[in-house]
């Protein structure tokens, strides 16, 4: 059945192209902070894995809000590892870094989240789309609180 929500078929599809490299950015940093959940070590143990926890579980919540808004606009969700890979702009990390590497390379996947949701903005604005301009304005305080904490912990 025909979409007409008052969006273009071509501004959705960039609209998506958007937010499916968000939910790829998104889903790579729920696994990387899942992963240092598990093999954090050392001092700051407990305060970590917590706080990790905290964050792949509010992150797992977000990758299904970006799905079904990309499916609200009409079009599939990217949900493939390769998918993933591919549209994602946080690297993998090799091995299990010392906590203190953890902690800045979740800096760093936060920021690039917060980045990628920014990106996306002229495309929604264009289109006067507020439902989606509301998802990328929570994303960006998440991330960018998240990424302020996280710092918090090794400066100073």
């Amino acid at each position: 059945m025909k979409i007409d929500i008052g969006i273009s078929k071509k501004d959705r599809a960039e609209i998506v192209d958007g937010l499916s490299r968000l939910l790829a950015d998104t889903y790579t940093l729920y696994l990387k902070t899942h992963n240092f959940h598990w093999n954090v070590t050392g001092p700051m143990f407990q305060t970590l894995h917590l706080m990790f926890e905290a964050q792949y579980n509010e992150q797992a919540l977000a990758v299904d809000l970006i799905a079904e808004r990309i499916r609200a606009l009409g079009f599939p969700a990217p949900g493939t590892y390769s998918e993933f890979v591919r549209l994602s702009s946080i690297p993998e990390t090799a091995g299990v870094p010392k906590a203190e590497e953890m902690i800045k390379l979740l800096v760093e996947g936060q920021e690039a989240v917060a980045r990628t949701a920014r990106s996306i903005f002229p495309a929604v604005e264009k289109a006067n789309d507020q439902p989606t301009a509301d998802l990328l304005t929570q994303r960006m305080q998440v991330h960018e609180k998240t990424a302020w904490m996280l710092r918090s912990l090794i400066e100073g």
